[in-house]
């Protein structure tokens, strides 16, 4: 099966190969073309091209809610990818598919970038607090990073920097209007990371507790806030042990807290047992949205990174009231 759908693909990129030869510098209709794997880096781009984002090719793969950790692409993926000017991804655990991906390119001058290798040094790896389950079938044979780097806002500040120097390169005709939109949205960033700050500084507490997965080590720390949580950010565990359900109601009860906090989506079960087993029973479920799953409508709808960021402070304030 697997030496067949190889044949597929090299079959669907020689004639990928074939359509582009002839074009514009490779580009169809001398259009620059983009391909993001997850809705951050499309927003983020979309913001440095401004009005200039009708004149380009920019396409989103995970559009339709799937999960960044479930995501496997499509032969039609697959083609995107190689015959794009500028492919971005993240470059953790999820996208192990993208080495594959990135052979035997269409465009031979095609530009990559990773995340993750953008950041350096300031990658983290994941980490294990107390209380929290580890995976039952955990690969030891290195450290896991946490992938989740969009969900700091000093992170995205660094990235999106990196983003517009390969736009300016890519499309040095409209350099300055990518250097002025992206002096724009930087000051954004930089406004917004100074209300989170400012949230932190005045709140009377400082701890989180996610009856979830935990993609918010990044935030947590540009803040100095301190967390407990069921699962790691990446974890594909769905079903907590008694004993860190336990640990996790008792911090709870300890702390006061009045919330317990889950990522986007309809199961809160976690969270739910987690209260139900603490003395008041009467916290309420906060949800953070981890921005993993993006959805095309959402995007007609004019939500963007921003807008999800700023909902988040907000839910963020009621945390640690």
């Amino acid at each position: 099966m697997k030496k067949i759908l190889s044949i597929l693909l090299i079959l669907i990129l020689s004639v990928g190969c074939l359509s582009a030869c002839g074009s514009n510098g490779g580009r169809r209709d001398g259009k620059l073309r983009i391909v993001a794997t997850i809705f951050p880096e499309y927003d983020w781009v979309k913001s440095i091209l401004g009005d200039r984002a009708a004149d380009v090719e920019l396409t989103l793969l995970l559009d339709n809610g799937v999960d960044l950790h479930s995501y496997q692409p499509t032969a039609d993926d697959i083609l995107t990818i190689s015959d794009c000017d500028l492919f971005i991804y993240v470059g953790g655990e999820s996208d192990r598919w993208v080495e594959d991906a990135l052979k035997n390119p269409v465009n031979k001058n095609r530009v990559v970038i990773n995340l993750m290798d953008v950041l350096g040094s300031a990658v983290k790896e994941e980490e294990i607090v107390e209380g929290m389950q580890e995976e039952h079938d955990h690969d030891e044979e290195g450290p896991e990073y946490d992938e989740h780097v969009w969900l700091s806002l000093r992170n995205a500040a660094i990235i999106v920097k990196s983003l517009s120097e390969s736009l300016q390169k890519l499309d040095p005709d409209h350099a300055e209007t990518y250097r002025k939109n992206t002096e724009d949205y930087l000051a954004k960033l930089a406004a917004l990371d100074g209300q989170y700050k400012a949230a932190v500084e005045g709140a009377s507490v400082k701890t989180l507790l996610f009856g979830d997965r935990f993609p918010f080590r990044y935030m947590t720390d540009d803040y100095g806030l301190k967390y407990y949580a069921a699962f790691v950010g990446c974890s594909a565990e769905s079903e907590a042990s008694f004993e860190t359900i336990a640990f996790l109601s008792e911090k709870v009860d300890e702390l006061s807290l009045r919330s317990v906090i889950t990522i986007e989506g309809t199961d809160h079960r976690i969270a739910e047992t987690i209260i139900r087993n603490t003395k008041t029973k009467d916290q309420q479920i906060l949800v953070l949205d981890s921005l993993q799953s993006a959805k095309a409508e959402d995007i007609k709808n004019g939500v963007t990174y921003l807008s999800v960021m700023e909902k988040n402070l907000n839910v963020l304030k009621e945390a640690l009231r």
